[in-house]
């Protein structure tokens, strides 16, 4: 009997102390603060040999994330996210510039983004007729 009072009161000071107090009013789960100021934007960008990313093995991969501030494995973190930042994170409109000429030579070169670009996902996938043309984009896929 003894040993059954004490297991009692060691279990009732454990569940008050896991618990709480026992009032009779529910207690609201806390509610999750965002952990930043700035909107996620952080993303994998891939390239590699082939005409779409179902059947091309990716031959080279980097982290860019644009908020607080660059950072990543990409090699020109700063200006991929500020390349990025001006299109409004529209993939799309990194077209290639005029002013650098490229072969005709077919050998096609595939790109893709995923992950968070502002808060919003992002899976993009483009292919490009070669690695000068994909270069001529910028900075982005330049790794």
């Amino acid at each position: 009997m003894r040993n059954t009072a004490r297991w009692a009161a060691a279990l009732g000071l454990t569940a008050a102390a896991v618990c709480g107090p026992l009032t009779g009013t529910a207690v609201a789960a806390p509610v999750a603060a965002p952990s930043s100021l700035y909107a996620p934007s952080a993303l994998v960008l891939t390239t590699g040999h082939g005409s779409d990313a179902a059947t091309a093995t990716p031959e080279r991969a980097v982290t860019l994330s644009c908020a607080p501030t660059a950072s990543g494995t990409h090699p020109a973190s700063f200006q991929a996210c500020a390349e990025l930042r001006w299109v409004g994170g529209d993939f799309d409109a990194l077209q290639p510039r005029l002013d650098v000429w490229c072969t005709k030579l077919y050998d096609p070169v595939v790109v893709t983004a995923q992950g968070v670009w502002e808060g919003k996902r992002v899976s993009y996938e483009r292919t490009f007729g070669n690695m000068c043309m994909r270069d001529a984009t910028g900075s982005v896929f330049a790794f």
